[in-house]
């Protein structure tokens, strides 16, 4: 019988509270596939949690996490700085981006594939659409996708 995938932790970078809220409240049915979900709402921010500094020191409250959801347009660091800064950096340069983005710009997509992302989506416009993105984004990485240890 095969074995379940091992739970994953989730890094969501996004300023809007709305969109977090979307996020957080679709990937909760996901409590057995997901250990962790830490939510920050600047690029600043999520530079410190990946490169353990700051309030953001300690592995055991800040875990490396398994999926980045980010965000492009963000405070004090945008999200391209942020995937371009984790993709220059050995200890998180494998963690898979999907970008999420209001964004439909064909210079954004090509400039997020070309800094590291692995997927980008664009957000739906129509809250329930939103939702069964999120839902889709959950299964997807919690249920099918295997990772590789780092």
């Amino acid at each position: 019988m095969k074995s379940p995938p091992a739970p994953i932790s989730i890094l969501l970078v996004e300023d809007d509270p709305a969109h977090a809220e979307i996020v957080l409240r679709n990937l909760t049915h996901l409590q057995d596939r997901v250990r962790c979900i830490a939510h920050l709402s600047d690029g600043q921010q999520a530079l410190d949690y990946l490169q353990r500094e700051g309030r953001h020191s300690d592995p055991s409250t800040s875990p490396r996490p398994d999926l980045v959801l980010l965000d492009l347009r963000l405070p004090r660091v945008d999200g391209f700085e942020v995937l371009r800064r984790m993709k220059a950096t050995e200890d998180v340069s494998h963690i898979p981006v999907v970008v999420l983005s209001t964004s439909e710009a064909e210079v954004d997509i090509a400039a997020a594939y070309q800094t590291g992302a692995c997927s980008y989506l664009v957000k739906p416009t129509e809250f329930q659409a939103y939702i069964e993105l999120v839902r889709g984004l959950g299964h997807y990485w919690s249920d099918l996708n295997r990772f590789h240890g780092a």
